[in-house]
Protein backbone atom coordinates (compact mmCIF):
# COMPACT_ATOMS: atom_id res chain seq x y z
CA UNK A 1 0.00 0.00 0.00
CA UNK A 2 1.41 3.67 -0.73
CA UNK A 3 3.18 5.62 1.93
CA UNK A 4 0.30 7.70 3.87
CA UNK A 5 0.83 12.07 2.25
CA UNK A 6 2.62 13.78 5.27
CA UNK A 7 0.07 16.61 6.85
CA UNK A 8 0.22 19.90 5.19
CA UNK A 9 1.65 22.44 6.90
CA UNK A 10 1.66 26.14 5.97
CA UNK A 11 3.62 28.43 7.46
CA UNK A 12 1.34 31.68 7.11
CA UNK A 13 1.80 33.47 10.28
CA UNK A 14 0.26 33.37 13.09
CA UNK A 15 -2.60 35.36 12.85
CA UNK A 16 -3.90 32.99 10.05
CA UNK A 17 -2.96 29.49 10.04
CA UNK A 18 -1.76 27.04 12.94
CA UNK A 19 -1.17 23.15 12.27
CA UNK A 20 -2.58 21.00 14.57
CA UNK A 21 0.68 19.93 17.01
CA UNK A 22 -0.24 17.07 19.14
CA UNK A 23 2.88 17.50 21.72
CA UNK A 24 0.91 21.35 22.10
CA UNK A 25 -3.03 20.06 21.99
CA UNK A 26 -2.93 17.16 23.71
CA UNK A 27 -2.60 19.03 26.97
CA UNK A 28 -6.42 20.49 26.98
CA UNK A 29 -7.63 17.85 24.40
CA UNK A 30 -10.94 16.10 25.37
CA UNK A 31 -9.50 12.47 26.97
CA UNK A 32 -6.64 12.96 25.75
CA UNK A 33 -5.09 10.84 28.67
CA UNK A 34 -6.81 7.78 27.10
CA UNK A 35 -5.29 8.43 23.46
CA UNK A 36 -2.47 6.13 21.90
CA UNK A 37 -0.86 6.30 18.46
CA UNK A 38 -1.54 3.15 16.23
CA UNK A 39 -0.27 1.75 12.54
CA UNK A 40 -2.61 0.25 10.79
CA UNK A 41 -3.64 0.43 6.85
CA UNK A 42 -0.50 2.40 6.09
CA UNK A 43 -1.22 5.36 8.46
CA UNK A 44 -0.40 6.48 11.79
CA UNK A 45 -4.02 6.83 13.79
CA UNK A 46 -4.84 8.70 16.50
CA UNK A 47 -7.05 6.89 18.45
CA UNK A 48 -9.10 7.13 21.97
CA UNK A 49 -10.26 4.41 24.29
CA UNK A 50 -12.81 4.99 26.84
CA UNK A 51 -14.29 2.76 29.66
CA UNK A 52 -14.67 -1.15 30.04
CA UNK A 53 -17.55 -3.38 28.49
CA UNK A 54 -18.96 -4.37 25.31
CA UNK A 55 -16.95 -2.84 22.27
CA UNK A 56 -18.98 0.51 21.13
CA UNK A 57 -16.75 1.65 18.05
CA UNK A 58 -17.71 5.68 17.34
CA UNK A 59 -17.15 6.97 14.06
CA UNK A 60 -17.06 10.54 13.41
CA UNK A 61 -18.31 13.15 10.55
CA UNK A 62 -16.43 14.36 7.60
CA UNK A 63 -14.47 17.68 9.45
CA UNK A 64 -14.93 16.74 13.51
CA UNK A 65 -12.24 14.12 15.48
CA UNK A 66 -12.35 12.43 18.56
CA UNK A 67 -13.17 15.51 20.11
CA UNK A 68 -16.81 15.55 19.06
CA UNK A 69 -17.41 12.09 21.44
CA UNK A 70 -15.96 13.83 24.29
CA UNK A 71 -19.16 14.22 26.27
CA UNK A 72 -21.05 10.54 25.22
CA UNK A 73 -18.00 9.05 25.86
CA UNK A 74 -18.28 10.46 29.24
CA UNK A 75 -21.94 9.64 29.65
CA UNK A 76 -21.29 5.99 28.17
CA UNK A 77 -17.42 4.94 30.10
CA UNK A 78 -19.42 2.65 32.50
CA UNK A 79 -21.16 0.38 30.52
CA UNK A 80 -18.99 0.26 27.47
CA UNK A 81 -15.30 -0.11 25.99
CA UNK A 82 -15.61 3.15 23.90
CA UNK A 83 -13.22 3.28 20.96
CA UNK A 84 -12.73 6.78 18.81
CA UNK A 85 -10.27 7.47 16.04
CA UNK A 86 -9.75 10.96 13.97
CA UNK A 87 -10.80 9.75 10.59
CA UNK A 88 -7.95 10.07 7.86
CA UNK A 89 -6.52 13.15 6.37
CA UNK A 90 -8.97 14.51 10.31
CA UNK A 91 -7.10 15.90 13.01
CA UNK A 92 -3.81 13.90 14.25
CA UNK A 93 -4.51 10.55 11.78
CA UNK A 94 -2.53 11.01 8.93
CA UNK A 95 -3.68 11.12 5.11
CA UNK A 96 -3.72 8.69 2.85
CA UNK A 97 -3.44 8.47 -0.95
CA UNK A 98 -6.50 10.39 -2.19
CA UNK A 99 -8.66 7.54 -3.85
CA UNK A 100 -8.82 5.79 -0.55
CA UNK A 101 -10.77 9.28 0.52
CA UNK A 102 -13.71 7.11 -1.13
CA UNK A 103 -16.49 6.26 1.01
CA UNK A 104 -15.46 2.31 0.16
CA UNK A 105 -11.76 3.29 0.49
CA UNK A 106 -12.66 4.94 4.46
CA UNK A 107 -14.65 1.90 5.53
CA UNK A 108 -11.63 -0.16 4.19
CA UNK A 109 -8.87 1.65 6.45
CA UNK A 110 -11.15 1.83 9.12
CA UNK A 111 -11.55 -1.85 9.24
CA UNK A 112 -8.05 -2.11 8.49
CA UNK A 113 -7.57 -0.11 11.86
CA UNK A 114 -10.24 -2.76 13.95
CA UNK A 115 -8.24 -5.44 12.44
CA UNK A 116 -4.68 -4.13 14.10
CA UNK A 117 -6.97 -3.32 17.20
CA UNK A 118 -7.97 -6.68 17.69
CA UNK A 119 -11.33 -5.94 18.81
CA UNK A 120 -14.63 -7.48 18.55
CA UNK A 121 -17.28 -4.90 17.60
CA UNK A 122 -20.30 -5.15 19.68
CA UNK A 123 -22.16 -1.68 18.69
CA UNK A 124 -21.34 0.50 15.61
CA UNK A 125 -22.16 4.65 16.57
CA UNK A 126 -21.87 7.03 13.53
CA UNK A 127 -22.69 10.61 13.22
CA UNK A 128 -23.47 11.84 9.41
CA UNK A 129 -20.78 10.77 6.96
CA UNK A 130 -19.22 8.75 9.72
CA UNK A 131 -22.81 6.80 9.83
CA UNK A 132 -22.27 5.94 6.12
CA UNK A 133 -18.98 4.36 6.84
CA UNK A 134 -20.33 2.34 9.72
CA UNK A 135 -23.14 0.99 7.27
CA UNK A 136 -20.81 0.33 4.79
CA UNK A 137 -18.48 -1.52 7.11
CA UNK A 138 -21.40 -3.73 7.69
CA UNK A 139 -22.72 -4.22 4.45
CA UNK A 140 -18.80 -5.41 2.81
CA UNK A 141 -19.18 -7.44 6.68
CA UNK A 142 -15.71 -5.95 7.90
CA UNK A 143 -17.43 -5.75 11.15
CA UNK A 144 -20.40 -7.78 12.81
CA UNK A 145 -22.52 -5.61 15.27
CA UNK A 146 -25.10 -6.35 17.41
CA UNK A 147 -26.61 -3.05 16.36
CA UNK A 148 -26.01 0.10 14.54
CA UNK A 149 -26.83 3.38 15.64
CA UNK A 150 -26.60 6.72 13.67
CA UNK A 151 -27.02 10.03 14.91
CA UNK A 152 -28.48 12.52 11.90
CA UNK A 153 -26.70 9.67 9.27
CA UNK A 154 -26.03 11.29 6.01
CA UNK A 155 -26.81 8.30 3.96
CA UNK A 156 -28.72 9.75 0.83
CA UNK A 157 -26.83 11.61 -1.65
CA UNK A 158 -27.52 16.00 -2.23
CA UNK A 159 -30.28 16.67 -3.75
CA UNK A 160 -31.56 19.30 -5.99
CA UNK A 161 -29.52 21.75 -7.26
CA UNK A 162 -26.92 21.03 -4.07
CA UNK A 163 -26.40 17.51 -6.11
CA UNK A 164 -25.24 19.13 -9.20
CA UNK A 165 -23.32 21.54 -7.75
CA UNK A 166 -21.66 20.51 -4.37
CA UNK A 167 -19.88 17.70 -5.67
CA UNK A 168 -17.76 18.87 -8.88
CA UNK A 169 -17.08 21.87 -6.41
CA UNK A 170 -15.47 19.76 -3.70
CA UNK A 171 -13.36 17.61 -6.47
CA UNK A 172 -12.19 21.14 -7.74
CA UNK A 173 -10.92 22.28 -4.51
CA UNK A 174 -9.68 19.27 -3.36
CA UNK A 175 -7.28 19.11 -6.57
CA UNK A 176 -6.29 22.28 -5.94
CA UNK A 177 -4.14 22.49 -2.40
CA UNK A 178 -4.30 26.24 -2.00
CA UNK A 179 -7.69 25.64 -1.42
CA UNK A 180 -6.98 24.01 1.51
CA UNK A 181 -4.35 26.65 2.41
CA UNK A 182 -6.83 29.56 2.01
CA UNK A 183 -9.55 27.85 4.08
CA UNK A 184 -7.39 27.71 7.23
CA UNK A 185 -5.88 30.90 6.45
CA UNK A 186 -9.29 32.90 6.97
CA UNK A 187 -9.67 34.63 9.94
CA UNK A 188 -11.19 31.74 12.01
CA UNK A 189 -11.92 33.91 15.51
CA UNK A 190 -14.85 32.16 17.89
CA UNK A 191 -17.44 34.17 16.02
CA UNK A 192 -16.89 32.73 12.84
CA UNK A 193 -17.12 29.46 14.25
CA UNK A 194 -20.01 30.03 15.78
CA UNK A 195 -21.75 30.91 12.88
CA UNK A 196 -20.89 27.95 11.06
CA UNK A 197 -22.05 26.03 13.59
CA UNK A 198 -25.04 27.36 14.11
CA UNK A 199 -25.60 27.04 9.88
CA UNK A 200 -26.13 23.42 10.84
CA UNK A 201 -28.83 23.94 13.10
CA UNK A 202 -26.20 23.25 16.47
CA UNK A 203 -25.09 25.39 19.14
CA UNK A 204 -21.99 24.67 21.02
CA UNK A 205 -20.63 25.96 24.42
CA UNK A 206 -17.41 28.04 24.19
CA UNK A 207 -14.87 25.34 24.62
CA UNK A 208 -16.52 23.09 22.33
CA UNK A 209 -16.23 25.80 19.55
CA UNK A 210 -12.35 26.19 20.64
CA UNK A 211 -11.75 22.52 19.30
CA UNK A 212 -13.67 23.67 16.27
CA UNK A 213 -11.74 26.42 15.49
CA UNK A 214 -8.18 24.22 15.63
CA UNK A 215 -8.79 22.54 13.60
CA UNK A 216 -10.44 24.77 10.89
CA UNK A 217 -7.61 26.42 10.93
CA UNK A 218 -5.03 23.30 10.51
CA UNK A 219 -4.51 23.10 6.53
CA UNK A 220 -3.78 19.42 6.58
CA UNK A 221 -7.47 18.84 8.46
CA UNK A 222 -9.03 20.98 5.67
CA UNK A 223 -7.51 19.40 3.04
CA UNK A 224 -8.31 15.90 3.87
CA UNK A 225 -12.26 16.96 4.75
CA UNK A 226 -12.23 18.54 1.10
CA UNK A 227 -10.49 15.48 -0.25
CA UNK A 228 -13.16 13.34 1.69
CA UNK A 229 -16.28 15.10 0.23
CA UNK A 230 -14.44 15.52 -2.85
CA UNK A 231 -15.12 11.14 -3.64
CA UNK A 232 -18.16 11.38 -1.73
CA UNK A 233 -20.48 8.92 -3.27
CA UNK A 234 -23.44 7.80 -1.33
CA UNK A 235 -24.90 5.72 -4.20
CA UNK A 236 -22.83 3.05 -3.49
CA UNK A 237 -25.05 2.51 -0.23
CA UNK A 238 -27.71 1.94 -2.13
CA UNK A 239 -27.80 -2.21 -2.94
CA UNK A 240 -26.31 -2.90 0.45
CA UNK A 241 -29.32 -0.89 2.48
CA UNK A 242 -31.40 -3.01 -0.03
CA UNK A 243 -30.47 -6.17 1.83
CA UNK A 244 -29.85 -4.63 5.44
CA UNK A 245 -30.46 -6.94 8.49
CA UNK A 246 -29.12 -5.53 11.19
CA UNK A 247 -30.67 -3.92 13.84
CA UNK A 248 -30.43 -0.61 12.68
CA UNK A 249 -31.46 2.96 15.22
CA UNK A 250 -31.17 5.85 14.21
CA UNK A 251 -31.27 9.28 16.76
CA UNK A 252 -32.18 12.31 14.98
CA UNK A 253 -32.02 16.44 15.79
CA UNK A 254 -35.16 17.53 14.62
CA UNK A 255 -33.34 20.94 14.11
CA UNK A 256 -30.81 19.50 12.07
CA UNK A 257 -29.89 21.95 8.89
CA UNK A 258 -27.08 19.81 7.54
CA UNK A 259 -29.20 16.28 7.14
CA UNK A 260 -32.30 16.31 6.42
CA UNK A 261 -34.40 15.04 9.69
CA UNK A 262 -36.72 13.55 7.33
CA UNK A 263 -34.13 11.60 5.54
CA UNK A 264 -34.20 9.18 8.64
CA UNK A 265 -37.89 8.05 7.58
CA UNK A 266 -37.06 7.73 3.83
CA UNK A 267 -34.02 5.44 5.10
CA UNK A 268 -36.35 3.26 7.19
CA UNK A 269 -39.40 3.24 4.48
CA UNK A 270 -36.37 1.52 2.23
CA UNK A 271 -35.33 -1.15 4.24
CA UNK A 272 -36.10 -4.91 4.37
CA UNK A 273 -39.37 -5.81 5.97
CA UNK A 274 -38.85 -7.77 9.50
CA UNK A 275 -35.43 -5.62 9.81
CA UNK A 276 -35.67 -4.53 14.01
CA UNK A 277 -35.24 -0.69 13.77
CA UNK A 278 -36.29 2.10 15.71
CA UNK A 279 -36.22 6.41 15.00
CA UNK A 280 -35.81 8.56 18.05
CA UNK A 281 -36.10 12.25 17.36
CA UNK A 282 -34.96 15.12 20.16
CA UNK A 283 -37.01 18.16 19.58
CA UNK A 284 -34.71 21.14 20.12
CA UNK A 285 -31.14 18.65 18.45
CA UNK A 286 -28.97 20.10 15.57
CA UNK A 287 -26.55 18.11 13.42
CA UNK A 288 -24.43 17.88 16.52
CA UNK A 289 -26.93 17.41 19.00
CA UNK A 290 -24.46 14.56 20.31
CA UNK A 291 -22.06 17.44 21.34
CA UNK A 292 -25.44 19.75 22.03
CA UNK A 293 -26.87 16.74 24.78
CA UNK A 294 -24.45 14.30 25.61
CA UNK A 295 -26.29 12.87 28.16
CA UNK A 296 -29.60 12.77 26.94
CA UNK A 297 -28.25 11.02 23.33
CA UNK A 298 -26.33 8.53 25.87
CA UNK A 299 -29.91 7.73 27.25
CA UNK A 300 -31.38 7.65 23.58
CA UNK A 301 -28.78 4.80 23.08
CA UNK A 302 -28.98 3.00 25.85
CA UNK A 303 -33.02 3.07 25.75
CA UNK A 304 -32.30 1.67 21.73
CA UNK A 305 -30.09 -1.38 22.84
CA UNK A 306 -32.16 -2.04 25.86
CA UNK A 307 -35.26 -2.19 23.21
CA UNK A 308 -33.42 -4.16 20.84
CA UNK A 309 -32.82 -6.64 23.35
CA UNK A 310 -36.49 -7.02 24.45
CA UNK A 311 -37.73 -7.27 20.67
CA UNK A 312 -39.44 -3.80 20.93
CA UNK A 313 -40.02 -1.41 17.91
CA UNK A 314 -40.01 2.29 17.58
CA UNK A 315 -42.76 3.72 19.33
CA UNK A 316 -45.69 5.24 16.88
CA UNK A 317 -46.06 8.82 15.58
CA UNK A 318 -42.23 9.24 15.35
CA UNK A 319 -41.95 8.67 11.59
CA UNK A 320 -44.16 11.67 11.29
CA UNK A 321 -42.40 13.66 14.05
CA UNK A 322 -39.44 13.64 12.10
CA UNK A 323 -41.17 14.53 8.81
CA UNK A 324 -43.03 17.36 10.18
CA UNK A 325 -39.75 18.65 11.48
CA UNK A 326 -37.93 18.45 8.01
CA UNK A 327 -40.60 20.05 6.10
CA UNK A 328 -39.85 23.26 8.53
CA UNK A 329 -36.18 22.80 8.20
CA UNK A 330 -36.57 22.23 4.49
CA UNK A 331 -37.24 26.27 3.58
CA UNK A 332 -33.61 27.24 5.09
CA UNK A 333 -30.61 24.94 5.27
CA UNK A 334 -27.32 26.02 6.17
CA UNK A 335 -23.80 25.01 5.65
CA UNK A 336 -23.45 21.35 5.37
CA UNK A 337 -20.88 20.93 8.10
CA UNK A 338 -20.40 17.21 8.55
CA UNK A 339 -22.03 15.34 5.74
Amino acid sequence: MPAASPRLCVDAGPSVSEALAWDRDRLDWPNSACSRFVNAGGLRWHVQCVGSGPVMLLIHGTGASTHSWDGLMSALAARYTLIAMDLPGHAFTGTPPARQMSLPGMAELVAALVDELAIDVEVVVGHSAGAAIAAQMVIERRISPGMMIAVNGAFFPFGGLAGLVFPPVARLMAATPMAARLFARRTWDRAAVERLIAGTGSHLAPRQLEWYRRLLRDAGHAAGALGMMARWDLRVLAGGLASWRTPLALIVGACDRAVPPGDASRLLRGLPPGVPCSLDVLPKGGHLVHEEQPSEVARRVIGALRAQRAGVGAPPGEHRAVELAHRSNSRGRGARFQE
